[in-house]
């Protein structure tokens, strides 16, 4: 590791004003997010249990020393393509969560968000990264931190409607069980295409706002 940054160290200090370590930042961030890009065009092919670094660095077309330079073995990649598809499924939910409006218009922006397809690949990379959480712990970590942070945002939006009803009801088994039934029906909908999730929601939603 201290050679590795020594090396980046004395390539930047020689060009001219500084302008060597801008270069050389920009580099590795391209070959990062070239290496991360590969890594999901491999998980998302159906093969996570040959994923190997070596695989990744052929497809993205940087050598296998350059790949564990920016990522010190196959997990700690894995966990950046955790991070990397973040602005793809929570994100937006957050910001639907997090916007203006009542409940009511949070509660009619989630369902729009839920009941929207999810991209195949999306849908193969959440498959496989669950696939390799069972045997890595440090992968399990990281996603279920990530689905921790998804699962809250249905505890603001029940949060929101306690507030408007002052009423000190606990959002939190409402948002956990609406959360539930999400991934439930996901898993269900990835088998049976006939299934209307969106229907079971809005009822569910329905429900459990009246409930609380």
């Amino acid at each position: 590791m201290a050679t590795r940054a020594t090396g980046t160290a004395r390539e930047a200090s020689s060009a001219p004003g500084g302008t060597g370590r801008v270069r050389a930042s920009s580099k590795g961030e391209q070959t990062r997010a070239r290496l991360i890009a590969a890594a999901r065009t491999l998980l998302a092919g159906g093969d996570a249990g040959r994923f190997t670094t070596r695989n990744v660095a052929a497809l993205s077309g940087v050598s296998h020393g350059m790949c564990h330079y920016h990522f010190a073995d196959r997990t700690e990649l894995i966990v950046a393509v955790v991070a990397d598809i973040r602005p793809e499924w929570i994100t937006p939910l957050e910001e639907a969560v997090d916007g203006p409006g009542g409940y009511a218009e949070r509660a009619d922006r989630v369902l729009a968000l839920l009941t929207r397809p999810e991209s195949p690949d999306l849908a193969r990379l959440h498959a496989a990264l669950h696939w390799l959480a069972l045997n890595d712990e440090r992968v399990r970590a990281s996603l279920e931190a990530e689905y921790a942070r998804w699962r809250s945002c249905f505890v603001r939006l029940f949060r929101t409607l306690a507030d408007e009803r002052g009423d000190g009801s606990d959002p939190r088994p409402l948002g956990e069980a609406f959360a539930a039934a999400v991934d439930g029906l996901a898993a269900i909908g990835s088998l049976d295409g006939t299934v209307d999730a969106g229907r079971v929601l809005r009822r569910l939603m329905a429900a459990l706002s009246a409930s609380g």
